[in-house]
């Protein structure tokens, strides 16, 4: 018995609930997400509203920052790393593969001489990411190719990094 076989199976049977819903009212499926974010005063914090969860956003000292929070690029690496682990649980659900652990680490850089002033080439963004899964587990090893490779196809966020989305910066003041 795996140690998060118990997990796994309420998981399915909840899946199995949300795909019964989502065959009946298939306009169910398109969940809209909101979020939102505001300077703090004269702190430069950065409260960030999502759903019912506020996390506090904060620069670093040497970008006149506090520290009291992850970054926004740490808060989107910390987002592929949440959405990877919990698509593992997903996939591993949905194709009965037993596990014990599953950890991510995700790596990525920044070139901050844009952020400061300086001269760049090309736009500001995070580069070299990559991703790390360590996981614990009975199955066999292509049980855990096969829930790899689920993973890639079904982690939204993986693929919104891979493949960008348009993003519109509609009218505002």
């Amino acid at each position: 018995m795996a140690k998060l076989d118990e997990y796994l199976d309420r998981k399915a049977a909840v899946l199995a609930d949300r795909r019964a819903d989502f065959q009946a009212k298939p306009e169910s499926a398109l969940v809209k997400l909101q979020v939102s974010a505001h300077v703090a005063g004269n702190t430069g914090v950065r409260p960030v509203r999502m759903g019912d969860y506020i996390v506090i956003s904060d620069s670093a000292p040497g970008l006149a920052g506090h520290s009291l929070g992850p970054t926004a690029p740490e808060m989107l690496l910390g987002a592929l790393a949440s959405c990877l682990v919990h698509t593992y649980l997903l996939q591993a659900a949905l194709l009965d593969i037993p596990l014990d652990a599953v950890r991510v680490e995700v790596q990525g850089a920044l070139n901050m001489t844009g952020a400061v002033g300086l001269p760049q080439p090309g736009v500001l963004k995070l580069e070299s990411i990559s991703f790390s899964p360590q996981l614990e587990s009975p199955a066999n090893a292509a049980q855990i190719q096969q829930l790899h490779e689920a993973v890639e196809i079904a982690c939204a966020v993986l693929n919104t990094v891979r493949n960008p989305v348009e993003v519109i910066r509609r009218a505002g003041d």
